[in-house]
């Protein structure tokens, strides 16, 4: 899905036109992948545009940066009304936000630590990541023959640019083989997640997960369907999962800020209980999009609206 300009970028504390937001060819980040981001969603809501776990976001944002030891130039207070002024500027009903922050220009010593940090801000309009009919139909994944990280060899806790190297293999095989998407395990063969979603189970009346420890983002929308799901009296379990529970579980669905809740109908063509969406995802999907639509309370305050 190709990106849809929007009409300023935030950048270093200025507004620029989109096709102004430049960078030098020599750039750290360029090189070495020395960038941290977040993916945040703007929601249309009856009160104009609402943004979905702000703080969350900024806060793990603060939180890569402080692991990758690379410091912001901006408080998260002024990241905050930043973002918000973006979606404003740009006039979005609903949009995708992207803040990046980079090491610019200065050296290419691998300690980067010299260089500028960047910040940018740029929001677009986005609809569903793996296509619009797939929150209904599902999608057909495959287990990746790529493993996600092992423990201090990357830290899975950060949203660092040059860790999706590995979430780029899992998605790139996938497509090769016809697939929508892949599901990486971990270093030692249990199920991580996808390449930008964590990913839940239905088994045997409980909702599983796989916990921090398998090399999985710790997801925003994770822990808003966790907590969903207990609203909806489910079990929740957060453990380790074998590989061959993806093909005899009931329901099988990804999460995330850009997939939202994206049912799974089949893992390696084996399909997942009746190969459609379950009504456990179905569930959590009209209690999710109730909320971020402005139509249901907000009880947890998860909704930020611009104003």
């Amino acid at each position: 899905m190709s990106i849809q300009k929007a009409d300023k970028i935030w950048f270093n504390g200025q507004f620029v036109p989109w096709d102004e937001a430049k960078v030098h060819v020599l750039v750290h980040a360029l090189h070495y992948g020395s960038s941290v981001f977040e993916g945040i969603r703007a929601y249309a809501t009856p009160q104009g545009p609402a943004v979905f776990c702000l703080d969350d976001h900024l806060d793990r944002l603060f939180g890569s940066c402080k692991i990758y030891r690379m410091s912001i130039p901006y408080s998260k207070e002024e990241l905050r009304r930043a973002i918000l002024e973006t979606v404003r500027v740009n006039k979005h009903r609903a949009c995708y936000i992207r803040p990046l922050i980079f090491w610019g220009y200065d050296t290419l010593h691998l300690n980067g630590t010299a260089c500028p940090v960047e910040v940018v801000i740029a929001t677009w309009e986005w609809g569903q990541y793996l296509g619009a009919e797939v929150i209904e139909q599902g999608v057909d994944v495959c287990v990746s023959s790529w493993r996600r990280m092992a423990p201090d060899t990357f830290p899975a806790m950060a949203k660092i640019g040059g860790q999706y190297i590995s979430s780029q293999l899992i998605t790139m095989e996938a497509a090769v083989n016809g697939y929508t998407e892949g599901i990486g395990l971990d270093v030692n063969g249990y199920v991580s997640e996808g390449s930008g979603e964590n990913i839940f189970l239905m088994y045997q009346g409980a909702l599983y997960t796989p916990p921090i420890g398998t090399s999985i983002l710790a997801g925003v929308t994770r822990r808003c369907i966790i907590t969903l799901a207990r609203e909806l009296g489910y079990e929740v379990r957060e453990e380790l999962i074998p590989r061959e529970m993806l093909y005899i579980a009931d329901e099988v669905f990804f999460t995330g800020t850009a997939a939202e809740i994206t049912p799974i109908r089949s893992v390696d063509r084996i399909p997942v209980g009746d190969g459609k969406r379950g009504k456990v995802t179905r569930r959590l999907q009209e209690r999710f999009f109730a909320i971020t639509s402005g139509e249901a309370e907000d009880k947890y305050g998860w909704l930020t609206y611009v104003k």
